[in-house]
């Protein structure tokens, strides 16, 4: 379908000029993110459609904007209670009317919305696909005047998918029965998962399908090899003070420990597992929606339907169990198109745990090797040399050109080696020990430790004893591990974890083929020290606070999720831009109509007495002439902050680089380039010499 097919809708206006208008006046963009266009119009249309978007790409404005454009209810079928209230609590503060029937319904909140769909007025219907078993629910939809149903975490609909749910199976019966078009939304579905969905959902019958990438430039990645875990966490924790996040831990019993060290620290934690109490899950699951800065530590019995946009970053404690998780589950972290950071811990315990797990199911043997080569790709995520992005896209069959600037390896670019002698010595000491033990025996031969065990068995006497004494049993972990993570030797669970070797490691054992692999990571993760990350300038910070305090007030107030009244992408962006009127706060993205005249007038009065306020970089200049100089310098650098013609990208000092270059006083550019770095040097550099020379 062309991008520019005019689609004909009640009021008579074409539906991409009513889509475009509502994008506007109801939901405060002021164009689609990509991709997003396409598949609204095709909703709109009534065809059948099948959309992949990254998690964060906006999937639900495409089914809920179309439910505006035409007539009639949508039904949309998510997978949780929490999920629903937050997306209608949402819809409703944009001044959508929305409802949600659901088991955590008050008796009033179910009569209203029966109450607005028998006057016509309700536009979207939520509903659990567990409510789909009821008899009576079909006959009432079917008298609703239901004209669509959307399907989200489509993927559910999979026995493959990671989060299959049998309900979901039942919605395919309910398009048969409605006789209405169906859309199907998922995050992640690789080719046997779409398969199952066409199949389950369309009878097979192939829908409009969009596949808009994987790609959320978004999220930094970044991955470190276990090193007292603990502390890695703790400290990734501390750097993001302030900022919710997300830990996801392999066990319950870690979710409680670490969520209990991270409130030892200081932080405001909770733990979440399948494990807990039903009121306590709902318990956490309402705080994480309302309340800024709060970390859950979890199981991936969290997550799955999160909508909360302003996570600012998700930990992985253990290694996800495929490459597919992984992507969900960072996916989580910032929806809303703002900065977000993502940190998987991994280990060879780790390793031998998802691989045990996956032998040791019940699923056929094709589905463990599907399952295997999973696993194996996110392995090869975690032991990677180059971008992580251009590896990760790689996966899902997506191209990312040259390197990404968003993951730790393009930050710091790892150290090589050739490891082909490594690597054969390590098959070697495997398959002389008969291919029987586990990587801390191979490695105490490969040292030369005579060790009991290995006197006991006579393995002091092999050619391997003692080859590897150049590296250390750090590096040698590292080369194993990484060889593990090439898919070259595999543990047995039978066998109490013995590692065996793949074919894939012939060729490197037969001296055909040669492999690089990466210096010990562990050195360089513990030299790494984590920076205090925000969200906003040091001059933008104070303002960015004081936003995000009224929006708590609100929120507190209205009995809402903070991000319900704005999301921080929002508010970003008037700490930034500082709208001086509605006019201006108007055109600042995520503020429709309804929201403009609810919060418009208070979030201006916040950002008028900020500005009025003094930056603390000035006022200790206060008394001085160093006072009168930032002053002068900061009027130049407004008349230049787009540059001297008003066309160029907006740029700016802190106030703290504003302050010392008024301290210090360069007299010439290099001094001056020193201080503010190339670019601000270029834009400010000769307006500020000028105001130097004459001070």
């Amino acid at each position: 379908m062309s991008s520019d097919t005019v689609l004909s809708d009640d009021t008579g206006t074409g539906a991409p000029t009513r889509a475009a208008a509502l994008l506007r006046e109801v939901f405060g963009f002021d164009a689609f993110r990509p991709g997003q266009g396409e598949i609204v119009e095709a909703v709109a249309a009534g065809d059948n459609v099948l959309a992949i978007m990254p998690t964060g790409g906006g999937k639900s404005l495409c089914y809920q904007l179309p439910a505006l454009i035409g007539h009639g209810v949508t039904v949309v079928v998510s997978p949780l209670i929490a999920l629903m209230r937050d997306q209608v609590r949402a819809l409703r503060e944009a001044g959508v009317e929305a409802g949600a029937l659901t088991s955590g319904n008050t008796p009033e909140e179910t009569d209203a919305v029966w109450d607005a769909l028998h006057d016509g007025r309700l536009k979207l219907l939520y509903l659990a696909p567990e409510r789909l078993a009821s008899g009576g629910t079909q006959r009432m939809l079917a008298e609703a005047g239901v004209t669509r149903i959307a399907v989200d975490e489509a993927h559910c609909v999979s026995q493959w998918g990671h989060d299959f749910r049998p309900d979901y199976l039942r919605i395919g019966e309910l398009r048969r029965a409605l006789g209405v078009p169906l859309a199907a939304f998922t995050a992640t579905a690789d080719t046997e998962t779409q398969g199952e969905i066409v199949t389950r959902l369309f009878d097979g019958a192939a829908p409009t399908t969009f596949l808009r990438g994987f790609d959320r430039p978004n999220l930094h990645l970044a991955f470190q090899p276990k090193d007292q875990p603990r502390r890695q966490i703790l400290a990734f924790a501390a750097a993001r003070r302030g900022q919710s996040g997300i830990v996801y831990c392999g066990t319950r019993a870690k979710t409680e420990s670490l969520a209990q060290a991270l409130r030892e620290e200081g932080h405001s934690a909770l733990a979440y597992h399948g494990g807990m109490e039903p009121d306590q899950r709902r318990d956490t699951e309402e705080r994480f929606a309302t309340e800024d800065g709060l970390i859950v530590v979890a199981t991936v019995a969290f997550g799955m339907g999160v909508d909360k946009p302003d996570i600012r970053w998700v930990a992985h404690a253990d290694l996800p169990k495929s490459i597919e998780a992984y992507y969900q589950e960072i996916g989580r972290a910032g929806r809303d198109g703002a900065p977000a950071e993502t940190l998987t811990l991994f280990g060879a315990d780790d390793i031998r745990l998802r691989r045990s797990q996956i032998d040791e199911g019940n699923a056929p043997p094709e589905r463990r090797a599907a399952d295997h080569g999973r696993l194996n790709a996110l392995l090869g995520l975690a032991e990677a040399i180059g971008c992580r992005r251009r590896q990760l896209l790689s996966y899902f069959g997506e191209d990312h050109p040259g390197n990404c600037g968003g993951c730790d390896l393009c930050d710091r670019p790892p150290e090589t080696f050739d490891g082909t002698e490594a690597v054969r010595k390590a098959l070697s000491a495997a398959l002389r020990t008969g291919e029987s033990f586990g990587a801390g025996h191979l490695i105490d031969i490969l040292l030369g430790n005579a060790t009991d065990k290995v006197r006991q068995r006579g393995h002091e006497s092999l050619p391997t004893f003692g080859v590897g004494k150049d590296l250390s049993r750090s590096q040698w972990q590292a080369v194993f591990r990484q060889m593990m993570g090439r898919d070259l030797i595999r543990p047995d669970p039978d066998r109490h974890g013995a590692l065996w070797m793949t074919e894939a490691a012939r060729p490197i054992l037969r001296g055909e083929a040669g492999i690089t692999l990466r210096r010990d990571t562990i050195d360089r993760a513990k030299a790494a020290r984590p920076a205090v990350k925000t969200l906003v300038s040091e001059e933008d910070a104070p303002l960015m606070s004081a936003l995000k305090a009224k929006r708590r007030a609100l929120a507190e107030a209205a009995r809402v999720p903070a991000y319900v009244i704005f999301p921080d992408r929002t508010l970003i962006e008037m700490a930034e831009r500082r709208p001086a009127n509605l006019d201006e706060m108007a055109g600042i993205s995520g503020i429709g109509a309804k929201k403009l005249e609810r919060y418009g007038a208070a979030f201006l009065e916040v950002i008028r007495g900020e500005a009025e306020a003094v930056h603390p970089a000035r006022r200790k200049l206060a008394g001085g002439s160093s006072g009168a100089v930032y002053d002068r310098l900061l009027s130049a650098q407004a008349d230049l902050a787009r540059g001297p013609d008003g066309t160029d990208k907006p740029l700016s000092c802190s106030a703290s680089q504003l302050a010392k270059v008024a301290e210090v006083r360069p007299r010439d550019a290099d001094t001056l380039t020193r201080l503010l770095g190339e670019r601000r040097a270029e834009r400010f550099g000769a307006a500020f010499l000028d105001i130097l020379q004459d001070g």
